[in-house]
């Protein structure tokens, strides 16, 4: 053990004599940590003991289980490739050896593996400088590529099946990471001396109220949940509630311009989140920004659904959100023709809505715009690793037992696409370093999920992900046949170039199976950041212009970059279909009187 590798204190051959514990206080604080750890199993019994443990982890445990046997399988049925891929391991091994044994003799030796430059689990110098802990990270590294490797050469395997062992491999190293203990971190070897281990004291009573808060499940806090309140210092643009009904309230946003234009916006945001990720603080606001422009905002905020709304599907968040908003947004405005956008599963069940519209001669949408959206799930992202029959059966004999999925699930999936970053970084920080997390908005509202009705979830996982009928001309709603084909309004259709949740790719095939022009354009950065992306920021880049008749290839090399916010290319599109302007109007004055400030009630509801 060693102290960084810039502390000039340090010895030529050992540890610096300040990191020398207090032995009475460490031993106090071992026993402070058996008292807490009592408290984390006491936390996770409590459940079970009431009959109110939440179901699903062992289902869960079990396809990992059986989706990695299946590669296992496929090695074993032939000893040849065995012996070849153990060789190989062997060999990784014996050159770590040898470089290890000549550092040790003050040689100069190569690394056998190097983390990747954006792996910030081994940024301590420590983890290069200090020869133990260098042959910890490389056995590491060689052992998690190996086990990688595995999956990728395993013969015979179905694309889905190999997609879910990579997965589930991916899950398995992150969490074996050294970087993970405390005896193998060398950063966290120093913290625990120099506090006498009471970081880990702090950590062992974060680790019980995180498992207190999640109902016998750990629920990771990224955020310090107590400097945000929704309405006071987050989701704070002015407006009031004009519309309610069970799975909706509608807002419809203070004009902040003397006059407006015309035609109104309506957003439709996921439910699988809260709306105010698009109104999240006064400089990230992309509402307030709209507002800002001219634009009379409406917005849907979805209710956190429980039992009473289990059979509440697609076609009643269609009807009883869009459509009713629709009628809401006429009788507040007297307009009966709008645009609107829709985000991520809002967008999803925006392009149902059009197309069930185009069906039935509706018109009252003019153009629609999605963020980081997928009609066509023919390539969906990361995601889809969850989803093939006896997932989906699973997750329908959970969400039966009390009518909806708990919101934990989805925002564990979330979370489990980036574990690194996303889940141990967090524990680390935590749980070892005893260190409350930092305060940070868009961690906040990541925190803070929202539950899925039965029959709406069910209907999204098998008609969209797993059986992909939109886009087929498959799906049916309210007894009508779906067509895309038959959605003739302007589109401006946006992707993020880092997104795994909605890939770029897929939302380019998306564009093409609309009627009409569609405007498609990727942001840089992901799925939240390529959305949320203020001009004054100056941040990213998005691309705009290709052709959508060939690949998405093809409209990459005919595409042309621009620095910074694609929001004011989009507010330009938005203007140029719809210049004429009217007096702002004030939430309130029409036919709809005002129910409560902005944001509501629904948005508060908590799991």
């Amino acid at each position: 053990m060693c102290p960084p590798a810039d502390d000039k204190s340090k010895g030529a051959n050992g540890p610096d004599d300040t990191l020398a514990p207090d032995f009475d206080l460490l031993a106090q604080n071992m026993g402070r940590l058996m008292e807490e750890a009592g408290k984390v199993t006491a936390a996770y019994l409590k459940p079970i003991e009431r009959g109110e443990a939440k179901t699903g982890a062992a289902d869960e445990a079990s396809e990992m289980v059986k989706t990695i046997g299946r590669v296992a399988e496929r090695w074993i049925s032939d000893p040849r490739k065995i012996i070849e891929a153990q060789a190989s391991l062997t060999s990784d091994f014996m050159n770590l050896w040898s470089s290890t044994l000549k550092r040790a003799g003050g040689e100069e030796a190569p690394a056998v593996a190097e983390p990747d430059k954006r792996d910030a689990r081994f940024a301590d110098p420590d983890w290069s400088a200090h020869p133990m802990f260098d042959f910890i990270k490389q056995a590491y590294l060689i052992g998690s590529r190996w086990a990688e490797s595995m999956v990728d050469k395993a013969e015979d395997l179905d694309p889905h099946t190999r997609e879910k062992a990579r997965f589930y491999v991916k899950q398995i190293a992150s969490a074996l990471s050294p970087s993970n203990f405390v005896a193998t971190n060398p950063e966290l070897l120093r913290e625990t001396l120099r506090q006498n281990g009471e970081n880990l004291v702090r950590g062992m009573k974060m680790l019980a109220e995180d498992i207190e808060a999640g109902k016998g499940e750990l629920k990771i806090r990224q955020s310090d949940a107590h400097a945000f309140e929704v309405g006071v210092n987050i989701a704070t643009t002015p407006g009031k509630v004009i519309f309610r009904n069970e799975i909706i309230e509608l807002i419809q946003y203070a004009p902040s311009t003397e006059t407006v234009f015309k035609r109104p916006l309506l957003i439709v945001p996921p439910w699988i989140n809260k709306f105010y990720i698009l109104d999240l603080n006064a400089d990230k606001s992309f509402i307030r920004w709209c507002v800002a422009q001219g634009l009379t905002v409406f917005c849907i905020s979805w209710v956190n659904p429980d039992e009473r709304h289990a059979a509440k599907d697609f076609e009643s968040y269609m009807r009883e959100g869009i459509f009713a908003a629709l009628d809401a947004i006429e009788q507040a405005t007297g307009e009966k023709r709008v645009t609107t956008i829709g985000y991520c599963v809002g967008g999803t069940l925006l392009g149902v809505a059009l197309a069930y519209m185009a069906a039935t001669k509706d018109k009252r949408i003019e153009s629609a715009t999605f963020f980081t959206t997928q009609v066509d799930f023919s390539k969906a992202g990361e995601l889809s690793v969850f989803v093939d029959e006896e997932q989906i059966k699973s997750v329908e004999e959970q969400m039966a037992q009390r009518g909806y999925l708990d919101g934990s699930r989805m925002a564990g999936a979330f979370n489990m696409l980036r574990p690194n970053d996303l889940i141990w970084s967090y524990a680390i920080n935590n749980y070892l370093k005893g260190k409350v997390p930092t305060a940070f908005d868009l961690l906040y509202w990541n925190a803070d999920s929202t539950r899925m009705p039965a029959a709406n979830h069910s209907f999204y996982l098998r008609s969209c992900y797993l059986e992909n009928r939109l886009s087929k001309g498959e799906m049916r709603i309210g007894g009508k046949a779906l067509d895309l084909k038959q959605v003739t309004i302007p589109i401006y259709n946006l992707a993020a170039k880092e997104d795994h949740i909605a890939p770029a790719q897929s939302v380019f095939l998306g564009s093409q199976r609309f009627g009409g022009p569609v405007e498609y354009v990727m942001a840089g950065s992901g799925h939240i950041a390529g959305v949320i992306n203020p001009p004054a920021k100056m941040k990213y880049q998005y691309w705009a212009g290709g052709s959508l008749t060939g690949s998405f290839e093809d409209w990459g090399k005919g595409a042309s970059e621009h620095p910074g916010s694609w929001w004011p290319h989009w507010v330009e599109w938005i203007k140029a279909q719809a210049p004429k302007q009217v007096p702002a109007r004030e939430p309130g004055s029409g036919k709809l009187a005002a129910l409560e400030d902005a944001p509501g009630s629904y948005v508060r509801i908590k799991v």
